[in-house]
């Protein structure tokens, strides 16, 4: 069980395992675009490359869906990144039963966007938990762990290709591990939890109150969605590359305090936030030295708006 990109690895992975796939199950074709046409899932993709039965089902708590599930007959059901909670019915079904492939160290990062919000919070290690499910938001008592590193030039968007081929190889070895009897199943410390909500386009409204390490942070953790993003006058700038500097300035949060060819300076609550990679309407991503060509920008401009 599987929608999006980061669920590819881990159905490659069990493709290419002595295991069998007995079939896919993978969210509806969404409509995207100015078009609105439908697209399939990534998921789904790959399954019918490799010519594997896919259900996708509208809904999943049906007798329907399970009455399906359950002619397959799965010893072991593996989900990654599916996008729906389990419920009994279904989490009762494998008698090895339901295996998830999580994008956080757990307990931390509990929740649909684990890999923005590391980065968002400036994290320097992340990583794959598998976990037995049930039918909480990620409670599930741990089986095996994987760490990779966050470098401070990552995004979102860098580190989740990373993160979902650890997630494929954890899902191998926890299967391996799992049939031969020799993994335990391990409680999470609650009290160490976090969450890690589900992303929304509003989240990207930057708040130039907030330290400037901690706006280069989350104009990482925001890329590529939903994207951090500003305004200046009518006028939005989505914010793609930034960096947080050592200089000080007791200018209001949001105030373009200095401009040259490589940034555009802004302070924040904390310190000076130098914008390197921007974007308005109906343009393209450009470094700032590109913009600056056909944009005149000066210091004192005043950016952010409660309205936007």
């Amino acid at each position: 069980m599987g929608t999006p990109e980061f669920a590819v690895p881990s159905l490659e992975a069990l493709l290419g395992s002595e295991d069998h796939v007995v079939g896919v199950v993978t969210q509806p074709d969404r409509p995207k675009g100015r078009g609105h046409e439908l697209v399939a899932p990534p998921v789904k993709l790959v399954a019918e490359r490799a010519g594997i039965p896919l259900l996708q089902p509208l809904k999943i708590r049906t007798p329907e869906f399970l009455q399906a599930l359950s002619a397959w007959q799965p010893d072991l059901i593996a989900v990654t990144a599916f996008g729906r909670i389990l419920h009994t019915p279904i989490l009762r079904l494998p008698a090895m039963g339901c295996v998830n492939v999580h994008g956080s160290l757990l307990p931390k990062y509990r929740g649909a966007a684990p890999v923005q919000w590391a980065v968002i919070n400036g994290e320097t290690k992340t990583g794959i938990t598998t976990m037995l499910m049930d039918e909480g938001m990620d409670t599930g008592p741990m089986l095996l762990q994987g760490e990779l590193d966050i470098s401070l030039d990552d995004t979102a968007g860098t580190l989740a290709p990373r993160m979902a081929e650890l997630g494929g190889q954890l899902l191998i070895k926890t299967i391996a591990q799992l049939k031969a009897g020799t993994l335990v199943p391990k409680r999470q410390d609650d009290e160490q939890a976090t969450m890690a909500p589900l992303l929304k386009k509003e989240d990207g409204l930057i708040d130039w109150t907030m330290n400037a390490t901690s706006l280069a942070n989350r104009v990482r953790g925001l890329s590529p969605w939903p994207g951090a993003f500003t305004c200046l006058g009518e006028g939005r700038w989505n914010i793609w590359k930034a960096v947080s500097t050592v200089g000080m300035t007791t200018d209001k949060p949001g105030t373009i305090v200095a401009v040259n060819k490589q940034a555009i300076l802004v302070a924040t609550g904390v310190g000076v936030l130098e914008i390197r990679e921007i974007q308005t309407a109906n343009s393209k991503r450009m470094s700032v030295g590109q913009f600056l060509a056909g944009h005149r920008v000066t210091a004192g401009m005043q950016l952010g708006s409660s309205t936007a």
